[in-house]
């Protein structure tokens, strides 16, 4: 007997077997389901999708091999001791609230049904073997428990589903805001098509048309402080009308496709969306420093999301909470993409008198931050993964811990990190990713 359990050897072969078969199966259906999703995406011919498809797959992999090699060196990790007073330092929780803490954890692991990852009074057992197995000196500690141990597992879980969960959601709302984008291009095609409504050699007073009317004759004509304040709205509620559509539409066609006028740009914006996902759905090294700063930073009393700090934004330097720091990013980087095309009417508007023929803006990459269009998505990249973990550990928390844990703080902070956290992630992928994906066409590299 060990760790206040029977081992392999006195137990039953059929409790071994049903226990294998269900979690191969388990494992054998996700596979499957996965290895059929990336066949339907190669059949109509969606590589970008499917890319990403395998991204999200290797993600998985990882994360299981983390919990893999947490698993395989339990007992090692189990048997590295050190000082007390160092176990006692650096807490998410205060020391005073232990006994209480752990108290209503064992209750809550034996009585309750809520806990999904409880597993009846298995957590009981591992409290009650890590008091009886504990091999360390006295005045040492194990530096991780069993049970913490455990519920790192089960954390990791958490943010795996989350995270697939979360990239779903992105290239659902993205792909459905680009749909609507369709009758547009139907009607300018079948313009196009229309001797009588083509505009040929006709002069066209620039005033006149409908992207100057909206972006340099509305508000912010004569003050940039009003035109940011015009494209922070403006992200919020018709994002992209049809006379922007039509106006970078015409402009990347003069651009990269001059000699087919009658290119497919709907489809186009289609792909590059997913070309886009697929650059934003990974977890790259940077994601991971974060991860370890969080959980690094994550001490009782200290409200590593509600430090007061100074960050400078463009030329001011703006104080807020870190709380909403990545709220402010993400309204910044949408305003960010209004604003620009609110510069391109301007330019338009500055240069010519009248044009013939279809408005053409001019490609830049000069209107973007630091003249790097790909900052804005690797900034989007940050958003979406930092909202995703952010919510996976509330979720964790709210199903190991229940709601009313030390960790999760006051209820005046969940609430709106809930909130926030569903706001983020709707305007990022229905607003931001779209508009990004559309502006930065009218740049000088194309996808």
């Amino acid at each position: 007997m060990t760790e206040g359990g029977t081992t392999l050897e006195f137990t039953p072969t059929w409790v071994v077997a049903v226990v294998c078969t269900f979690i191969v199966v388990i494992s054998l259906a996700v596979e499957r389901l996965l290895h059929y999703l990336g066949k339907l995406m190669k059949r109509k011919n969606q590589k970008p999708l499917f890319e990403a498809l395998q991204k999200i797959k290797e993600e998985l992999m990882l994360l299981g091999f983390i919990s893999l090699l947490l698993t395989v060196f339990q007992n090692r990790i189990n048997s590295i001791c050190i000082p007390k007073h160092l176990a006692e330092e650096w807490l998410p929780c205060n020391k005073e609230d232990e006994s209480e803490s752990t108290a209503a954890a064992a209750k809550h692991f034996v009585t309750s049904s809520f806990s999904f990852f409880a597993g009846g009074g298995g957590g009981s057992r591992r409290l009650l073997a890590e008091a009886a197995g504990n091999s360390c000196k006295e005045g040492k500690v194990p530096i991780l428990s069993t049970t913490a141990l455990h519920h790192l597992h089960i954390f990791i879980f958490v943010l795996a589903c989350v995270h697939v969960a979360f990239s779903a959601l992105t290239i659902l709302f993205g792909s459905a805001k680009i749909r609507q984008w369709k009758h547009w291009e139907d009607a300018v095609s079948k313009q196009d098509l229309d001797p009588e409504n083509a505009k040929g050699g006709r002069l066209i007073h620039v005033q006149d048309h409908d992207f100057i009317k909206n972006r340099f004759q509305g508000m912010g004509r004569n003050s940039y402080l009003f035109g940011l304040v015009h494209s922070f709205f403006k992200q919020f509620y018709g994002s992209v009308s049809k006379s922007d559509y039509i106006t970078l539409r015409a402009g990347f066609i003069m651009t990269h496709c001059r000699g087919n006028p009658k290119f497919n740009f709907h489809k186009y914006m289609m792909r590059a969306l997913e070309a886009d996902f697929k650059k934003v759905v990974g977890i790259s090294w940077y994601l991971w420093v974060f991860v370890v700063i969080f959980l690094l930073l994550n001490v009782a009393g200290w409200h590593a999301y509600f430090w007061i700090a100074f960050v400078p934004f463009g030329e001011s330097l703006c104080c807020i909470d870190v709380w909403y720091l990545f709220v402010q990013l993400l309204l910044a980087v949408g305003t960010k993409l209004e604003h620009i095309i609110t510069q391109l009417a301007h330019e338009v508007a500055e240069k010519h008198v009248a044009v013939t023929g279809d408005l053409v803006v001019q490609p830049s990459d000069d209107l973007f931050w630091f003249r790097k269009p790909k900052l804005v998505l690797f900034l989007i990249h940050i958003i979406l993964f930092q909202n995703s973990f952010e919510l996976a550990f509330v979720f964790f928390i709210w199903l190991q811990y229940k709601f009313d844990s030390c960790i999760m703080g006051k209820v005046g902070y969940i609430i709106p990190r809930l909130i926030i956290g569903a706001f983020v992630q709707f305007v990022c992928s229905y607003s931001t990713l779209p508009l990004y994906a559309l502006v930065t066409q009218v740049t000088l590299f194309c996808n």
